[in-house]
Parts: structure tokens; sequence; C-alpha cells
């Protein structure tokens, strides 16, 4: 059944439920903290719903009479009373304080910008999985430009690229993963994907903006049971809510910042009809002439999303994304040039160009107090676009035509889940399963472009392109589920299994051309090319969570799985080269962690993990061939692999020791290191044995301090990365710059605010002792060579807001 037809008939038959009269709704709370998460049904009536973040809920659709209610919250009934419903029943006020302990309230409440996943949210399971939550609002950051080093400061383990300063495009990667373009998280927006192909080329050119986000998740350990085929984990963008209570909604942020960034941000949203629909849209607009020459943006981002609930218990949603984006590429550096002028630029007619069109369609069932259903419909219509030169930095560019890369993708899928609650000896168990299907068709060519300075993406013969033309057409169809087992009211079991079905495929041609010593082309052959790699596997995995009195105790234990991508078949470029017997990635990753929230004042979390990685794909320096003998990264199977670590964060509110329950002002520091050992351990190559992993910082350290009071807000924020390789022979140097160590760094970010009631004001200056570093070395487009990191600029964004009901 396809999966549009699928949600109709969900919603036909959600249709045909009877209406009813009485509503009931109110608040659960201990003392004055609201209780988040909470669990209030009417057993008689099979029907019940959680509480939101601000203890609030709400039951529509009732029969008139008198019934018991009751309150849960972890697994332990903490109220029951009589209610009487009627047509005007009053609202509740629920205090649980003399039965709730205190630790499972504070557990709920967010940090200074960071919590984490409750157990159950929605229809997903987070129950034994290490997880955080960073809420944007908490945040006095940089949102204008989207800082990764500000808004991810309090995430252990992440390497961040930073290929522009404008943050357009977010590169980071968790536990010795690449960040190149977020490719090894299942990157997602509001629970669907984002990515060019999720399955055979998960890289997102797209990233929501900050100024629009309400938060952002990210699950690691034993995130490949509900997300698929990858090691880093699940990374989900989640937008702002519609005021529940206004028609209209306004706000408009404007932003002038350094080396000519000029940025808007204009934001529209409401509730109508009695909270049956609501509307939430944006628009982006920025442009920039970046810290070095040649290195010009401009960028469109709109998106758009309506709700319709057309019974209490049913809610559908659609939404669009659209974004544009140009720029300029001023190319990369040698490791000499570097250090003699980093603001320096040697391209001038390297160019990059992304459109991305995104639609989804969502249906949010609550079929009975029990059982909840989500279906989420998406598809990608996207193409993006690379011109330029691709010969390194030390080949000078002496005109002709360039280069061009282009890649179309189209994709649909759909993702199915069901979570159902029932209870065995008094104690809830939730059991989730779900399917998902996914069809995607990614279409690669490569050829000569214009001989021209600007951007004219197109082919000289688009009928027949120099260099290769494939088309990657791929299916997925993967069923998961995964289990809550309360063994008591402090421990459980969360088993989980995941069915895969893999099929992807390559056909088109390459060309194949010889060139004598003086360089000119003496041969040229075509090669037609075809192939298909079907594979269907199971993955496992056992998660455990321990609740204590003053913290918890997790652990996980789940297998991974991560198939090849396109560019991993076919891609013509002098300084990569692919070996065509290489194949897809498995392994395993075990997490043991402890977190705690004691005394209102601290949070901390601590995990030690483990990953093994075979067969695992990396890049070897190799020499090259004459006449210039250039060293070229060979992508392969080169090794197993074997990544232990040891995250940590802690964040303290030194302002609630001083004075306890004074919430009108906070003092906190925060402190966030990764120790990470990576080496290669099983390989038929002796020159990598025993190496470093690539891109796998050994240690990264962030600290910082946010204050709040009142209207006004700042934060100061450090942040450490030790040196670490970028290929698996760990080359410290060489010609080309495309294989080399990246230094050690340290960066330092400042930023202020003051929010008033319909003015707002804020102020960043990152980089704010104007470091000179980079971040990685790039084997193509933006570079070759080393991308230098943007140096010391500020940015002052005034922001105004209204609505009316």
């Amino acid at each position: 059944m396809k999966p549009a037809l699928f949600c109709l008939l969900l919603t036909g038959m959600a249709l045909t439920l009877p209406g009813q009269t009485c509503r009931l709704a109110g608040r659960a709370r201990s003392e004055t903290i609201p209780l988040a998460g909470a669990y209030v049904s009417l057993p008689e009536l099979a029907r019940g719903t959680s509480t939101d973040d601000a203890g609030a809920f709400r039951l529509d659709s009732l029969p008139p009479g008198t019934y018991t209610l009751e309150l849960r919250y972890m697994g332990r009934l903490l109220h029951r009373q009589t209610v009487e419903l009627g047509p005007r029943t009053p609202e509740l006020d629920l205090n649980a304080a003399v039965t709730l302990d205190a630790v499972l309230i504070r557990e709920t409440q967010a940090g200074h910008g960071l919590s984490r996943l409750r157990g159950v949210e929605g229809a997903a399971i987070y129950e034994g999985k290490k997880s955080e939550v960073i809420q944007l609002a908490a945040l006095t950051a940089n949102l204008a430009v989207s800082n990764p080093r500000q808004i991810y400061a309090r995430i252990a383990g992440l390497n961040i690229w930073e290929s522009d300063g404008a943050g357009i495009q977010l590169g980071i990667g968790g536990r010795g993963l690449s960040p190149n373009r977020t490719a090894n998280f299942n990157t997602r927006q509001n629970g669907y994907d984002i990515s060019a192909d999720a399955l055979g080329y998960p890289e997102s050119y797209y990233t929501p903006p900050a100024e629009a986000l309400d938060r952002i998740q990210i699950v690691r350990g034993a995130a490949s049971l509900q997300y698929g085929t990858q090691f880093g984990g699940m990374l989900n963008f989640v937008f702002k809510r519609p005021p529940a209570h206004q028609a209209f909604h306004l706000q408009s942020r404007q932003t002038l910042g350094a080396f000519g960034l000029f940025g808007t941000y204009n934001e529209v949203s409401g509730t109508l009809g009695g909270g049956r629909f609501s509307y939430f849209s944006y628009y982006q607009y920025k442009q920039g002439n970046g810290w070095r020459p040649n290195s010009a943006f401009r960028l469109h981002n709109t998106y758009s999303a309506l709700k319709w609930r057309p019974l209490p218990q049913v809610q559908i949603g659609l939404e669009y994304t659209g974004m544009h984006y140009l720029a300029q590429q001023p190319g990369g550096l040698t490791d000499v040039l570097f250090a003699q002028d980093a603001r320096r630029a040697y391209r001038t007619r390297n160019w990059f160009q992304v459109d991305w069109n995104l639609a989804a369609l969502t249906l949010e069932y609550r079929i009975s107090a029990s059982t909840r259903l989500e279906s989420r419909s998406f598809g990608l219509l996207a193409g993006r676009q690379a011109l330029g030169i691709l010969t390194p930095v030390n080949v000078i560019d002496f005109g002709g035509p360039r280069d061009l890369i282009d890649g179309s993708f189209r994709n649909a899928g759909n993702e199915t889940r069901l979570l159902h609650r029932y209870r065995i000896r008094g104690r809830d168990q939730v059991l989730l399963a779900g399917f998902r299907a996914y069809r995607g068709q990614t279409r690669a060519r490569q050829g000569e472009g214009s001989s021209g300075e600007g951007p004219e993406f197109r082919f000289l013969r688009p009928d027949n392109v120099e260099k290769s033309d494939y088309r990657f057409p791929s299916t997925n169809y993967a069923a998961f589920a995964e289990h809550i087992v309360m063994l008591s009211p402090s421990l459980s079991l969360t088993p989980g299994i995941r069915y895969e079905f893999i099929r992807t495929t390559a056909a088109g041609y390459y060309q194949q051309r010889v060139f004598d010593a003086a360089g000119n082309l003496v041969a040229e052959s075509r090669l037609e090319d075809s192939q298909t790699r079907s594979r269907a596997f199971v993955l496992g995995g056992l998660g455990l969570s321990w609740k204590q009195q003053q913290g918890e105790w997790y652990a996980n234990l789940s297998q991974n799985y991560r198939a090849i991508n396109f560019s991993d078949l076919r891609i013509d470029n002098p300084n990569l080269r692919v070996d065509p017997e290489i194949r897809d990635e498995r392994g395993y990753t075990a997490d043991l962690g402890w977190r705690t929230r004691t005394g209102g004042w601290l949070y901390a979390d601590a995990t030690a993990f483990y990953m093994v990685y075979r067969d695992r794909i990396g890049q070897v320096l190799r020499s090259g061939e004459p006449p210039l003998y250039n060293d070229y990264r060979l992508r392969a199977n080169i090794a197993d692999a074997r990544t232990l670590g040891l995250e940590c964060f802690a964040e303290g509110n030194l302002w609630q020791l001083y004075r306890p329950g004074d919430t009108a002002t906070r003092i906190a520091v925060f402190v966030n290191g990764s120790l990470i050992r990576a080496r290669y351990i099983r390989t038929e190559d002796r020159s990598i044995l025993g190496r470093q992993v690539e891109l796998v910082p050994p240690m990264t350290l962030r600290t910082g301090l946010s204050i709040a009071h009142g209207p006004w807000g700042g934060s100061l924020i450090w942040a450490y990365t030790a040196a670490h390789y970028t290929d698996a022979t760990n080359a410290v140097r060489t010609a080309s710059a495309v294989n080399g160590i990246i230094p050690a760094y340290a960066v330092a970010d400042v930023s202020v605010r003051w929010q008033g009631r319909i003015l707002s004001v804020e102020a960043s200056c990152n980089n704010l002792f104007d470091a000179r570093y980079f971040t990685r070395r790039a084997d193509a487009y933006p570079g070759p060579g080393i991308i230098p990191a943007d140096g010391r600029g500020w940015f002052v964004t005034v922001g105004v807001r209204n609505g009316w009901k």
C-alpha cells in the first residue's frame, strides 16, 4: 500500500469515530514545579494522555458521568481522585508533592539549555539510551549565523567542521566519525529525513536555521535500531510550535555583521478554530562577502507548516521546505600559504549552488489512551552543483574549462510507528513497532563546464558529459520493534530488533583518459558500467536503565551497519580514488553511563563507550603517477577499527547554591570534555596497523559561563580541540595539503542579549581572540587543501515580536 494512501485511509477511519460532549483539562505539578511527562488517565473509559512541558493535560470528547482519575509518573501511581464530567467541568490542579520522590521531578527539568529525552517521547523509545536535547530558547548564542561552537557546546564528543562563517551548512561528527556534512548521523527535521539520500548519499546540504528551532534532539547508543543504517546516531531538528491561544503571532529579526553580512528572519504563526487549525511559516535571507576574498554567498530559506485537528485524537500536518544557496569558494591553501596569510585566496572561479525542496505529510492518531500511531510520508526534490578547479592549490589555474559536478536527488519514503502501553503485575510496559519504506533516485554527472569566471552551471556537452554520468536508484524496506520491560519501579530492560532490506544500483558510464609525459591527451575510451547490490540483515540490541535516588545508570549494546555511498562507487577526482571492491561496513556500539540532577542546581552526564568498526572505509595516502607524481587519497575498506571513549558533561547553577529557589537569576558554569582512543587493529596494510583513526581528536574540551537576570543574558564559551590526522597513514604534511595533520586549536565566543516584551537586541563576537586555525583539509570542493576557519567577527541582531488573540 502506498504511504500516502495508507495515511488517508487511517484518517478516514478516524473521521468515522463518534463525537462526545465533555472536556477534562488541568495541570499536574509538585509544589511549584510542573510535572512534565506524567500520565493522566480515566481507567473506566480507557482514555489518557501525557502532560506537556508545562504540566498541562487535556482530554476531549468524553461522555458525561462520574469516573476515577489517576496520575502516574515513571510507572508509579501518584494521585487518584473522583471527577464528575459535565458541560462545565472546571480545570483540575493535581499536586503530587506528598507522594512523588523529588529526584523524579528534577529529571524532567531542562538545564541551562540542555536536557535529555524522556524514556518515551511521542511514538519513540529512548529508555536506556544516551540522549541530549538542546533547548534553543535557553541559550545566549549567535543564532543568526547558527554558530555551532555555541549551539553544540554542551554536547560531548563532537568534532565540528567550520566550512563557512554564516552557519549555512552544518558539519558535525561524534565519537570519531567524519563531520563531513553530518553524514554519519541520521539527520531529520520534525522526525523525517532531510539528507540528500538517506541510504546512498546521506549528506545534509540543508540545515534548518537556528532562529526557527525550538530544540535539537541527539540520540546515540542503540540509535541504529529505530533509525537505521548509521554509526553516529540520530539528529533531529524540531521547529517551534505555534502559540496555542493566539490567532496571529509575528516575529522579525534583522542582523548586521562583519564581512558584509546581512540577514533577515521573519516568522508568522498562530492557532485558529478553537485549536483545530495551526500554522507556522518563516522566510530567511542571508548575504555576505565572507572572511576571505572570493567567498560571497546568498541564501534564501523558507518553511511552512499547516496542522489540522479534525478530531481531538487526530492531527494531520502538511509541511514544505525550500532553500536556494549560491556561494563562491576561495579554494584551499597549502601549509606554507596558510602560515603566511590564512586570508589569501587562489581560486576565483569556484562556485557552489544548492536547491532544496522538501515536503512531508504527517499523521498523529491517539487510537486510545494506551495506543498511539504516528505516520510520516516525505519526499525530496533537490540538486547541487559544484563548479571550479579540482587540481591542488599548488597547480596554477591557467583558465580553460572548469570541472562541473552535478547531482540531482529524488526520493520519497514513509515511516510509520505504533506505540502501545499496557500493564503487567501493576507495572507499565511499552511496546513500539514500526516499518519504513524508502525509494531514492540520484543522478550524478561530471564533465567540463564553462571557461568563464561566474556561476554558469552548464555542461559544454550536456548530452554526453566528458567524465561520467550515473544513475543510482535505491530501495530500502525496514521493520523494527523495541519494548520497555519494567522489572521493578526503578529497573527496566529495553530489547530491540530491526530487519533491513537494501538494494542499490549504479548504472552509467565513465571515461578513461591516458596522458603523455607532457600532459597531453593521447587516448580516451568510454566504459559502460552497471552493478546492483542487494542485502538483507537483522540488527539487535539491548538497553538497561536503573534509576536511583540521586541519578540513573544506563547501558546499551547494539549492532550497526552502514551501506556504501554513491560517491564510493564512482567519482573522478585527481585527489581521491576509490577501490572498486569497496563494501559495506558493520560493527557494534556499547555504552555505559550515569546521569544525575542534584539539588536543583547540578546536572551531570558521564558515558564510557566502545565502538567496533569492521571493514571501515577510510583513506590512505598513495603516491601519484607520472608526470606530476601528486599524492592522492585512496578510499577503501582499509581495516577494522576500535574506538574507546569517555564523554563527560557537568553544569551547575551557582546562583541556586547561593539563593535556593530564586529562579529570576541564573549564573551557570559548564564543562564538557571527551577522551577518545581510536586505532586500526586488523589490516593487511602494515603501514596503518596501530595508527590513529583519521578525524578523531583524542581530546576535546569546552567550558563556559552563562548569566541570566530578568531580560538580560550573556555567555562566554571556550573550546579546545586536540591535534588529529586526516588519513589513516597519519601523514603530517604533504605537498598538496590534501593530507596532513590538523593542529590543535582553541576558540572563544561571547554573546549578550536583552529581551523585552516586544523588542530584543543581541550581540556576539565569534573567535574573540582572532585565532588562526583550520578544522579540515578538503580533497575536492571547497578546496582542495586547507580550509581556514573564519577570524574574529561581530554580529548584532535586533528583533521585534507581537501577537493578538
